[in-house]
């Protein structure tokens, strides 16, 4: 028991000789100056009305004495963002007395909500948080960046809608269009989805971009997963556009659909001779954690489109019909392996599944002046005889050779794209020396293919939806 005893004593005996070696007095000297983790602050992007994430920083007390910092506050006649702060355990926006042991710091959070200005643009906000210790002042800067937004929620269209560039719209669960009902989206037009949010249209979508404006359908996150990586290498961040046996006569024109769960589907949708169920002209369609397309029993017609990334597979096409044209079909998805680049259902007489009873019609499909190439196989049926499926001037990645269905086709060539798929970089244009320069059929390429969805023009007959470039660099 005793010795329990002096060794409790001991204990505390060394905590007071230890307690005693640190400094409790503060320090009066104007030089003893708190240090910062970093001089600015970035919150990163957001919409304006809605509240950043939390970041913080520490400040420190590089000193042998305690440090009291007489005021932590925002420096006045700022922006009228509306900063939140948190010193060392404490809410508040004006901080005076807070102490820091020596050789010791604390944390500062931070966060904001920016106010809406009715603006078109990125704003960014730019704020000075001040320390004033012992007479001397030094600030920490803060910095954001806000998009104002019109906001859609939970919409059904009953009437026909245009839609304008300018600020974006953000559509939260649905949008719909409804039967009989035009939807437009006028050049420049952006619309940002939030998490499972998707547009259904049941009347007519008319999305007119061009290359200098581009009409936009992607996520609603701004800013990077991590680091320096962007938000755009994530799948999944929406559903999809799906378009039901309801539409009609559907037209897409230099549209980018990014980052989807679903991609763009056409499901059992009206069509004739003369009009498909939906035209895709200078189209970009990736990033899809499903299919990029899915044509059932519909009709589609895609011409100069970037139809790339996607887990299950790249197109889809079940009956129907389907002309591909000087498109380039690319899987380099990031975030698992990949089916067929192109799969096909509903082609072949006896294949499983197919009713010969059916009046559901079987596959016809056309791809003219194409690229087929990525990470996997291209073509889910390297046979095609017995179908009505034609691959005509199209480079492939499979070692074969020309049939009746496949004609003055380019086999095991790759076509040099500058996508470098471990640097998240995915740009399907072709560096110099690919085989696919000038190598399209002139013969097969439509009349309105007359610039690529960059705006060049398509004079050189480069095989894909991208002629050559040559002042694009790696």
């Amino acid at each position: 028991m005793k010795q329990f005893l002096y060794y409790i004593i001991g204990v505390l005996a060394a905590a007071g000789v230890m307690t005693g070696c640190i400094e409790d007095s503060i320090s009066t000297s104007p030089s003893d100056q708190p240090r910062f983790e970093a001089d600015t602050l970035s919150l990163g992007t957001v919409f304006t009305g809605d509240g950043t994430p939390t970041v913080r920083f520490k400040v420190y007390n590089p000193h042998s004495k305690v440090i009291s910092i007489d005021r932590i506050a925002l420096r006045e006649g700022g922006t009228d963002a509306r900063w939140r702060f948190n010193v060392d355990g404490i809410s508040g926006r004006a901080f005076t007395g807070v102490e820091i042991r020596p050789n010791d710091s604390i944390f500062i959070f931070a966060e904001v909500t920016l106010p809406d200005m009715r603006a078109t643009e990125l704003r960014r906000y730019v704020d000075h948080l001040d320390f004033t210790t012992r007479g001397v002042t030094q600030s920490v800067t803060l910095t954001a960046d806000g998009l104002d937004a019109e906001r859609l929620r939970g919409e059904t269209l009953t009437q026909d809608t245009r839609l304008t560039a300018g600020r974006p719209y953000i559509v939260y669960d649905s949008l719909v269009v409804a039967p009989g009902v035009t939807l437009t989206l006028e050049p420049g037009t952006r619309l940002l989805f939030h998490s499972d949010a998707s547009l259904i249209v049941d009347g007519t979508l008319r999305s007119m971009g061009t290359a200098e404006r581009p009409v936009e359908m992607t996520g609603d996150r701004l800013g990077t997963v991590v680091g320096r990586v962007d938000y755009e290498i994530m799948s999944g961040q929406w559903a999809g556009v799906f378009f039901s046996s309801a539409s009609r006569a559907n037209v897409m024109e230099y549209t980018s659909v990014r980052n989807t769960s679903w991609g763009v589907s056409v499901m059992e949708t009206p069509y004739t001779d003369d009009v498909p169920s939906l035209s895709l002209l200078n189209c970009q369609l990736r990033n899809s954690k499903d299919f990029a397309l899915v044509s059932l029993h519909s009709s589609v017609e895609a011409v100069g489109c970037e139809l790339a990334d996607a887990s299950a597979g790249v197109v889809f096409l079940q009956g129907g019909r389907a002309l591909i044209s000087n498109s380039t079909i690319a899987n380099y998805y990031l975030f698992s392996a990949v089916g067929p680049a192109v799969q096909f259902s509903h082609a072949f007489d006896g294949e499983e599944g197919w009713d010969a009873e059916s009046d559901l019609p079987q596959l016809e499909a056309e791809f003219h002046n194409c690229i087929i190439y990525g990470n996997g196989s291209d073509l889910s049926h390297g046979d095609l005889t017995g179908s009505r499926i034609f691959m005509r001037r199209c480079l492939l990645r499979s070692a074969g050779s020309d049939d009746d269905n496949f004609l003055e086709c380019l086999w095991d060539q790759d076509p040099l794209y500058y996508t470098v798929r471990e640097d998240y970089h995915f740009d399907y244009r072709l560096k110099p020396g690919s085989p696919a320069i000038g190598a399209a059929d002139p013969e097969l390429m439509p009349a309105s293919l007359a610039t690529d969805r960059y705006g060049i023009a398509r004079a050189d007959l480069t095989l894909g939806a991208y002629s050559f470039d040559p002042s694009v660099s790696e």
